[in-house]
This record gives C-alpha cells, sequence and structure tokens, in this order.
C-alpha cells in the first residue's frame, strides 16, 4: 500500500505540474503567435488602404499654416508600425479580376517571389474563398478593389521561425523541469512517505502480534467450553461461548491473511489447473446451504477453461464471493455465477438480489476492511467485514480486477477480472 501510494503522489504532482506547465507555456506563446498575426494584419491592412504599397513620404515635415514647423509625429501608430516597417517588410500584391486571371502583378518588395508564383500564390487563394490567412509562410490579406480583387501577401517567414524556435525551446525546457521535478520526487517522495509508512508498518506490527497472541486464550477457552460441557452438560451459555469463541478465531486469521496479502505480498504457487471444474466444484458445495435458505443458485460456466494461478488462493476467492452473496441476498432470491472467457481474459461474475436498495456511492466502500452495507452490524449474518477486502487481495496478487456492479440498485454483481 505504501508503495501505491507512494506512486499516486508521484503522479499527482507530475500531472499537476503538467498542467501548469501547460497553461502558462500554451497562454505565453499563443500570446506570441496573436501579437505576429496581429501585427502582420496591420501592415496588410495599411497596404490595402493605399493599393498595395507603403504611404509616401510618411512623417515628412512641412510647414504648418501658422509658419511653425509640425509636430514630430509619433513613430509608433495606433497599429504599432513605425516608419521603419516599409523598410524592413517584404511583400508582393496581385490584381485579379472576375475570373480570377491576374491583371497586375506587383512583386518589387520581394526577391523570393517570381511574378508566376506571385499569380499561383493569389490563385491559390482565390480559389480557397477566405478574406485572410496563411500561406506557406506569407499571411495574405483579400481586398476588393474598383479594378477587381487584389491579394496582399506579406513575407512572415521570420517571425514564424521566431515563434516556432521559442515554442521548440519552450517545449524542450518544460520538458526538461518535468524531468528534474520527477527525479526530485523520486528522491524526496520516500522522506514524504515515511511517517506514514511508519504508522502503517506499526499498525501491520501490531494486528499481526495481537493476532498471534489471541490465538493462544482463543484455544484455551475453547478448550475450556469442551471441559465444562463435559462437566455440565450442553447449554445454550456453553454453546454461545464455544460459537464466540470460533467467531473470533476466524476473524483473527482473516486479519493475518489480509495483513499477508497487502503487506508482505508472500509468493504465490502459480499452477496451470482448470478452473471451470473448481468452480463448479466450489459452487456445488454450496448448493444445499442455498437451498435450506430456499435460494437457488444458478451456474453458467464455460467448460474446458484453465488457468495458472494458485489454486488454494482461487478456491479462497469463489468461496468468498459465494458466501457473500448467500448471507446479504434477499429471501427465496436466485444467485448466479457466470463464468467465461473474453479475449485474453477470464471473466468472473457472482450477482445476487439483495434486501435493501443498494446506494451507488456504497460500491466502492464494498471492499475496505470492516465494511458492512447493513450500519447495525448485525452478527446474525456471520460477516465481519472482511471477506472482500480479501477477495481483492487474491485478485491483485494475480495482477486481475474486481469491482462491483449495481446497474439497478437491487442487483449487486461483483465482477473479477483475471488474466489467462
Amino acid at each position: 500500500m505504501i508503495r501505491r501510494l507512494r506512486r499516486k503522489l508521484i503522479l499527482a504532482c507530475m500531472v499537476s505540474l503538467a498542467l501548469v506547465l501547460a497553461v502558462i507555456l500554451g497562454g505565453v506563446n499563443l500570446m506570441s503567435y496573436h501579437k505576429m498575426v496581429t501585427d502582420a494584419d496591420a501592415i496588410l491592412a495599411l497596404l490595402d488602404a493605399n493599393g498595395g504599397n507603403f504611404p509616401k513620404n510618411r512623417g515628412a515635415e512641412g510647414t504648418r499654416p501658422d509658419g511653425e514647423p509640425p509636430a514630430r509625429k509619433n513613430p509608433f501608430d495606433p497599429g504599432g508600425i513605425s516608419p521603419e516597417t516599409p523598410y524592413e517588410s517584404r511583400f508582393f500584391s496581385v490584381l485579379l479580376d472576375a475570373d480570377g486571371q491576374s491583371l497586375q502583378v506587383d512583386t518589387g518588395q520581394v526577391v523570393a517571389v517570381d511574378e508566376a508564383a506571385a499569380v499561383e500564390y493569389a490563385q491559390k487563394v482565390w480559389a480557397s474563398g477566405r478574406r485572410s490567412g496563411f500561406l506557406e509562410y506569407y499571411r495574405y490579406l483579400v481586398c476588393e478593389e474598383a479594378q477587381g480583387t487584389l491579394i496582399v501577401f506579406l513575407d512572415c517567414g521570420r517571425s514564424l521561425s521566431t515563434f516556432l524556435s521559442t515554442l521548440l525551446t519552450s517545449v524542450l525546457l518544460a520538458l526538461l523541469g518535468l524531468l528534474a521535478v520527477l527525479v526530485l520526487l523520486l528522491i524526496l517522495s520516500k522522506h514524504i512517505v515515511r511517517p506514514v509508512a511508519e504508522s502503517y508498518e506499526k499498525q501491520k506490527q501490531f494486528i499481526t502480534d495481537a493476532g498471534h497472541e489471541l490465538k493462544t486464550p482463543m484455544t484455551i477457552i475453547g478448550a475450556d467450553a469442551d471441559l465444562a460441557e463435559m462437566e455440565c452438560g450442553e447449554n445454550q451459555w456453553i454453546a454461545d461461548i464455544r460459537r464466540q469463541a470460533q467467531r473470533l478465531t476466524r476473524l483473527t486469521n482473516d486479519l493475518i491473511y489480509l495483513s499477508r496479502m497487502e503487506e508482505e505480498q508472500p509468493k504465490l504457487q502459480p499452477i496451470e489447473f482448470p478452473l471451470s471444474d473448481v468452480a463448479e466444484e466450489m459452487a456445488q458445495s454450496f448448493q444445499a446451504l442455498a437451498k435450506s435458505q430456499g435460494k437457488e443458485l444458478l451456474l453458467q460456466i464455460q467448460p474446458m477453461l484453465s488457468f495458472t494461478g494458485d489454486e488454494k488462493a482461487i478456491r479462497q476467492l469463489l468461496s468468498i464471493l459465494l458466501d457473500n452473496a448467500l448471507k446479504y441476498s434477499a429471501d427465496s432470491a436466485p444467485l448466479k455465477l457466470e463464468l467465461e472467457k473474453q479475449g485474453r481474459t477470464i471473466l468472473l461474475t457472482v450477482s445476487n438480489p439483495v434486501a435493501q436498495p443498494m446506494e451507488q456511492d456504497k460500491l466502492s466502500h464494498l471492499f475496505d476492511r470492516f465494511y458492512r452495507t447493513d450500519q447495525s452490524r448485525n452478527s446474525e449474518t456471520g460477516g465481519y467485514g472482511l471477506g472482500l477486502s480479501i477477495a481483492r487481495s487474491i485478485v491483485l496478487a494475480h495482477k486481475g480486477k474486481i469491482r462491483a456492479e449495481s446497474p439497478d440498485g437491487m442487483t449487486l454483481t461483483i465482477v473479477v477480472h483475471l488474466p489467462s
């Protein structure tokens, strides 16, 4: 359990950090991309307003009517365009008629594109029907003029290269950061979970020691009850003493077994055995008990199924599931055990109608220690809430999965998946 807790801690930290980095880096790169596109669109809008060229004598000095020199313009206008922009920008434009044929081509401000290539770019944009966007590394804007359709292209290659380089660098740094945090967590998580591990070890040791300490007095109580019965004869009080001593002995043994299965993880003795025959044999042993309670146990077992695992543990698993179904099923209710192979998985299900409606939020707690659906904890059923916990430990030891289902709230189904 401590190892699972440590893995969950590392996973939670890594996922949280990855999400935070994704939001931060995604936001920064998205804003960078938006700024690049906004600046490009502002330049294209200026070119559109001036027939595909930058305005001449932008910011030139003259004289005002009062004879005073003009105020110097802000080098940055509302669109963020400076007087140096015309000398830094590379662009070309193509004027098309209503049929998409070129009327005029201007490639004077670009070297990488000739007139034929410019016309080809323009016709691709005209055929797409879009008003703006990217074509390769050119940002374009479609403008409707009196003479036809003017398509202006702005070379954004340098900006896109810078953006992609920044994006790649940020991703690489984020991955390196995640790797560094993972290494630190692998080192520090041992110290973080150490108090929990020590507490749980003490709890496990207490259960084991208490179990061994209780075995001797339980044996003595059982022997004294037998001697008292020989002296005084059989009576109700002696029978109660013997029954409760046996109950406490079973509880102690189950606690020790559960502690060993979950923490010590004893090595199983896997052998290949006929699972179908074992399931049918275990089910037959419960048929008489079911009939005595006025219940019917239905079997649907696929024949000739074999399984490699600990046969003794699997027998205990079947016994726990069938016993649990009998104890907590409604009166005169049919029980069902199904065993079949689905692909590479063996599916085992045990279902029974419940006496009281099953709440969905309780299903996840059925495998907790000492959890029972009847809050009164009536001892007449003979259970004490460890059976399904032991069943889960057995399934996990075989690398399988177990869960509880109750689609209608009136039937409880325990589903076990075992790897074949």
